[in-house]
Parts: C-alpha cells; structure tokens; sequence
C-alpha cells in the first residue's frame, strides 16, 4: 500500500476545518468535517493528529494543497505544495463530481459564494461575506429560537402546507418578522419553510442577481444537506439542483486534487512536514511594526517557540525572514 501516493486537501475556514485524503485514482478514501470553533490551529492539529492515527504508518503522502480563509496559516503548518483560492478549489471539485457543471451554488456557515463556468473555466463568480442572512448561521440561530435541532430543520420546510413570506434582505429584520409572525399563530413549519425561502431569495436577488444560472447546477456546502433550502432553489429557479458528492468538504478535495496536478510536475518534492506535525506545539501572535507609518499588524505562527513563518507587511520585511525567532 506505501508504495502508491495519495494526496491531503485542506479547507480552513471561519466554522468548519476539513480534510480529505485521496488516492492517485481521485478516489476519497478520508474525509474529516470538524468545527473551527474559533480555533484554527487546535483543530487542524487535531484533524492532523486524527489522519495520523488511522493512516500515519500505511500511506505516503506525496502532495498537500490548502485552500480556504485560513489557507495560509493551514499551509504554513503541515508544507503544503499547493495554496488555492475557494473559488478555483471548489470549482476544480465540482467539475470532478459533476461533470459539464455550469452552475455551483455553495452556502457556508459564515459565507456564500456562487461560480458560474463556461467551457469548463470560471467565467464569473461573486461572494457574500457580509450579510449574515444567507449564510448557515443564519439558519442555526433561528431553529435554535424555535427549538428546533438544525438536523430537523429541513424536514419542517418540507411538511409546510402555507408557507409565509419573511423579510430576508437582513438577519436583523429576518428574526424580527420571524417572532411577528410566531405572535400571530403561524404554525412552526410555514415559518420554516418561510425562512428557508428567504435565505434563498436573498442568495439570488444578492450573490446572483444579474447572472444567468444554467444547468447542470450544483448545491454544496454544509447547508447543501438542509433539504428544506434545496427545494426553495428548485422552486424559485424552476431548476434541478444536484448535490455532489462530498458536497460538505468540497472545498477540501479541490485542494487534493489540484495538489495531484501539481506533483506531475517534473523535479517535483513535496513540502509536506509529515504526519509528525501534530506533535509540535504551534501558536499564532500578532504585532504592529512600529518601523514605518503603514503600522502593519504582523502575524507570527510559532512552532514551538520557533517562528516559522510571517505575513501581514507591505514591504515584505518580515514575511520574507524565514525561522527567526
């Protein structure tokens, strides 16, 4: 088994880490959707240390790609080969899974994005990473003041028999049209199902308002597997939506995949410090360089009490130093 590669995509971002491990087939073999919690470097090392203990001793790692908004601090960690934007990642995923894609729908626990593909290329895309109220946030908030488990949450939209209209253009007015219309005796699955339609309505009339959404369309992200906002997009497009596989770590297996490419590449060693890393103590610091008035602030990962890496500054002062303490 050692002698054949396999490869670790990672996908950092603001609520959820996940991992994958596929093999020189594009086959998953691993996956691993945890919370971030708001601790990126402690969960990756958990994720690492998880990976280490059912793989460590029996698979060679021959790349390693990271993507998401803790994509740097990922690579910095593990040696990645390979650091990619959500966008390429999840589109290099989907058009695996769900080939002829032209559509990709992706709603996030802190963000949405949409990417529109022609002829296989990103054509046009845009992200929300402002309005909570199209995002999977949004939703836990709300079935957590309902009472309502997030996991049933879908299952309510679906047995809804008069859905009502909620104000979505804005978190704030959403919960406040949601409590109105609780007060007036609505029952609990018409409010469900009204959510779930404007957390939709607000993800087209925002993320795609003025794009041209075209089949094959997929839904990824871990609000993909809320079956109440997956027929609130086929009821307002009029359109099939499919779910790809490993719709939740989607992001993830881009960065495996593009990691693959890159390790074809002639003359090619990969970065990856090995499955040891999670045995090393890491930490983030910042500082504010006092050395120009730009005041960038500096972030600083230690390994250790060793720093290994920088970024943050303009001028490149630090990030270009490289394991100085």
């Amino acid at each position: 088994m050692k002698q054949d590669g396999y490869y670790i995509g990672i996908d950092v971002g603001s609520v959820s880490t996940n991992l994958v491990i596929i093999d020189e087939n594009d086959k998953v073999i691993e996956k691993l959707y945890l919370r971030t919690s708001g601790q990126p470097i402690n969960v990756l090392i958990k994720g690492m240390q998880l990976l280490a203990e059912k793989f460590g001793k029996h698979i060679h790692i021959k790349g390693v790609g990271t993507t998401g908004s803790g994509r740097q601090l990922a690579s910095v960690i593990v040696g990645a080969d390979i650091v990619k934007n959500e966008i390429t990642s999840h589109a290099v995923a989907t058009q695996k899974t769900v080939p002829g894609v032209k559509t990709i729908l992706e709603i996030g626990g802190q963000d949405s994005k949409i990417i529109i593909l022609k002829n296989g290329v990103v054509n046009d895309f845009a992200m929300n990473t402002v309005c909570a109220a199209g995002t999977g946030s949004f939703l836990d908030r709300q079935a957590s003041r309902l009472e309502i488990p997030i996991e049933e949450f879908g299952g309510y939209a679906l047995r809804s028999k008069s859905p009502v209209r909620i104000a979505g253009r804005c978190a704030v007015f959403a919960e406040s049209d949601m409590i109105h219309k609780q007060q007036t005796g609505h029952s609990t699955e018409d409010i469900v199902n009204g959510l779930c339609q404007a957390l939709v309505r607000n993800y087209l009339n925002n993320l795609a308002k003025g794009k041209d959404i075209e089949e094959p369309i997929a839904f990824q992200g871990g609000v993909a597997a809320n079956v109440g906002i997956v027929a609130a997009f086929e009821n307002q497009l009029k359109k099939k939506i499919i779910i790809p596989e490993h719709y939740d770590v989607m992001g993830a297996y881009g960065a495996a995949l593009i990691a693959k490419k890159e390790a074809t590449t002639s003359n090619f060693k990969t970065s990856f410090h090995g499955f040891g890393v999670a045995n090393h103590d890491y930490r983030a610091k910042s500082v504010e360089c006092q050395d120009c008035s730009n005041a960038c602030e500096v972030i600083k990962i230690l390994s250790d009490n060793t720093a290994i890496a920088r970024w943050g500054d303009r001028c490149g002062k630090w990030s270009q130093q490289t394991a100085a303490v």
